[in-house]
């Protein structure tokens, strides 16, 4: 199906699904097509009101230069239930930014397993993405209906040039809404890619893959790309580039904290990457300027609002993740506080700090759980902590643990905590079966956090 503007008839075509993607103004097909493409690359953005509108700005101003032709991908997780502004608004500013994407370039969301955080059905969110004119990719399968929720792959001609998408989800499903999870029959993401993405992907096309299967899954399927694809990662919020042969693989971050625009010249070539930081204290779209103060001002409750404590310096969130490492140590008098590095999302401002500020960072509560180990245990766990640097790509473990170690003088054995969630899932986090945990009586995660905060 092809659209026409203005009496010419463009060079966007979607072969395989039944969403268009809206066509683009151009100069004459020749020119055009002499121009590499410009991909913008954005995943997991759960919700970050505080700097979705310098987002949207940053990539409207970028293609105010007109150096297209652009094409838009975001790869999953789009919503986040944790914000209690976006269940309450059924993601009102989530839709008008993924509305305002669809309206500047080509736009192609892969499903990752927070898009049915807000009404429990992919269904509903793949037809209302569609009703955008944004396409909708993925492999995972409506149980109900016996077919996929929507097509796995696009192909697409973009002002002169053959373009080739495929995206594909993360099968761990405790990682989707509760609800939802009797609905969904999703591959195993490398068994699914060497079974279709040679036939997806093309020679004489340039090759993207949207991959929201984190990077231990994506470690395998790299080699069986076509040299010069450009494969995007997501889910395990990670900051990362790879290169291999002209093969590039790019995590982007998560939170709206960056974007990576990808300059793709030509079928089979590297693709160029540049890595743009938003700033959240920057001007925003005016498609969000005064929508988002509007939605937050509705939806916030006093509670909400409430002061819960005081922090004495703005931090990252990886700093934050190490903090609440050490407080949880400190909490339960132990050697080493450990927690799952996506449990937090936004960082923590300086100053005094909102529930709805705290609840953005700290994403989870849960129990804590405590176990003991001998000094060449504790060493092999700590060697794959804190990933947060410059990681080899086959040393990441995609999720991993903040670590935080208490001074403490060497002994023969050592006492850990961390979150129930890491300890549930220790072969994930700390690459073994064999610890025994025991919970942490009266102690939850977010309250020894809160506790610290309200002391200032």
């Amino acid at each position: 199906m092809f659209k026409s503007l203005l009496g010419r008839r463009q060079a966007l075509k979607l072969l395989a699904g039944t969403a268009v993607l809206p066509a683009l103004l151009s100069a004459t097909p020749v020119a055009a097509a002499q121009k590499p493409l410009r991909a913008f690359i954005l995943s997991d953005l759960h919700s970050a009101y505080e700097r979705m509108g310098q987002l949207l700005a940053t990539i409207e101003s970028q293609i105010a230069a007109k150096d297209g032709p652009y094409l838009i991908l975001l790869n999953g997780d789009l919503f986040e239930s944790g914000n209690v502004v976006a269940t309450r608004s059924g993601g009102e500013i989530d839709w008008a930014f993924l509305a305002a994407l669809a309206k500047l370039a080509p736009t192609v969301v892969n499903i990752g397993n927070h898009e049915p955080d807000l009404d429990n059905d992919l269904a509903n969110f793949v037809t209302r993405a569609r009703g955008l004119g944004v396409t909708v990719l993925s492999n995972i399968v409506d149980k109900r209906a016996g077919a996929p929720y929507t097509q796995a792959s696009a192909h697409l001609t973009l002002n002169g040039q053959s373009i080739t998408i495929a995206g594909f989800a993360t099968d761990a499903v405790k990682t989707y809404p509760k609800a939802t999870r009797d609905m969904l029959d999703i591959p195993q993401p490398v068994e699914w890619a060497k079974k279709n993405l040679p036939g997806i992907l093309g020679k004489d096309s340039i090759n993207i893959v949207l991959s929201h299967a984190g990077v231990v899954a994506d470690r395998d399927i790299l080699p069986i790309l076509p040299d010069g694809t450009l494969i995007v990662g997501g889910h395990d919020h990670l900051n990362l580039t790879h290169e291999q042969g002209a093969t590039r693989y790019v995590h982007t971050g998560s939170w709206s904290t960056a974007i990576t625009v990808a300059t793709l010249a030509a079928p089979g070539t590297a693709a160029m990457l540049q890595r743009i930081e938003i700033d959240s204290t920057g001007a925003p779209s005016a498609a969000l300027k005064d929508l988002i103060p509007a939605v937050l001002a509705r939806h916030l409750t006093d509670e909400d609002r409430a002061i819960v404590g005081k922090n004495g310096k703005t931090m990252p969130v990886d700093e934050v993740g190490r903090f609440v490492a050490d407080l949880m140590a400190r909490k339960v008098k132990a050697d080493v506080g450990f927690v799952g590095h996506t449990s937090f999302g936004a960082g923590l401002p300086q100053g005094e700090v909102s529930r709805y500020s705290f609840n953005s960072s700290v994403r989870f509560d849960g129990k804590l759980m405590r176990t003991e180990v001998d000094a060449a245990v504790l060493a092999a766990i700590l060697a794959r902590c804190n990933q947060e640097g410059d990681i080899p790509l086959a040393a990441r473990t995609g999720d991993y643990l903040h670590a935080a170690p208490v001074d403490q003088p060497k002994k023969e054995r050592y006492t850990l905590v961390c979150n129930d969630w890491s300890a549930i899932n220790q072969k994930s986090y700390f690459g073994r079966e064999d610890l025994v945990f025991s919970e942490v009586a009266d102690a939850k995660l977010k309250q020894v956090v809160l506790d610290t905060l309200a002391a200032g």
